[in-house]
């Protein structure tokens, strides 16, 4: 099961060709924010928007609840988020970016040692909060080509997060597509894992494998 961003998020939605064709809406991202209070009340909705779905999944995170633990508007809430799917979508965006500004360096030798080690984490990182995953990952997967911003900036933060692995400066063209095949790999056994099709053992060895078949000869 690949993952729907890229190209398929702007045509036909995330996972069914048949669906209707949606408008993309953009929302505000971090850098576009033009002062620091509104970057502080997007914070605090993404925050809300976690703690909500740490407890309850998917189906917590309601426009109207987010609003009120993040002490804002319904109407402000809106103008930077208009739907939870964009909420979610963007909150899995910043969760791979704090990931990415928290890691250490990985003591692996080889390009495939330190994705075997980085996959872990991250793997051990979201199994730790299988209701935020659900939602997340539920949203990810599910989100229409209104979403389709946000979908594609999850898709690049990805593909930089697991070609860091391999490379530990400029990441290349051929580093980006491996990351990419990783992530979706990555997202497909996750999403398998939360549905209980796939136990925490058999995503590790699907992990392993992908990036073995992937990396295995730059190691030999």
């Amino acid at each position: 099961m690949a993952s729907p961003s890229r190209e398929e998020s702007t045509d036909s939605g995330a996972r069914n060709g048949s669906r209707p064709r949606a408008t993309p809406v953009s929302t505000l991202s971090e850098d576009e924010l033009s002062s620091a209070a509104q970057r502080e009340r997007r914070k605090r909705i993404l925050d809300a928007t976690l703690a909500l779905a740490s407890k309850g999944g998917y189906d917590a995170v309601q426009m109207r609840a987010v609003a009120e633990r993040a002490d804002v508007a319904v109407g402000t809430l809106y103008r930077y988020f208009p739907s939870k799917v964009h909420l979610l979508v963007s909150a899995l965006a910043r969760e791979f970016e704090q990931f990415d500004s928290k890691r250490k360096p990985l003591a692996g030798q080889s390009p495939r040692e330190r994705m075997h080690l980085l996959l872990t984490q991250v793997t051990r990182a979201m199994q730790r909060d299988p209701l935020l995953t659900e939602a997340m990952t539920r949203a990810f997967m599910f989100a229409d080509a209104s979403a389709a911003a946000e979908v594609d900036r999850v898709g690049r933060v990805m593909d930089k997060f697991f070609a860091r692995a391999m490379n530990d400066g400029e990441a290349t063209d051929r580093d980006l597509a491996i990351a990419r095949v990783i992530s979706d790999v990555w997202l497909s056994n996750l999403v398998a894992w939360l549905t209980r099709r796939a136990s925490a053992t058999d995503v590790t060895e699907r992990l392993e494998l992908t990036v073995d078949l992937l990396l295995g000869a730059e190691s030999a």
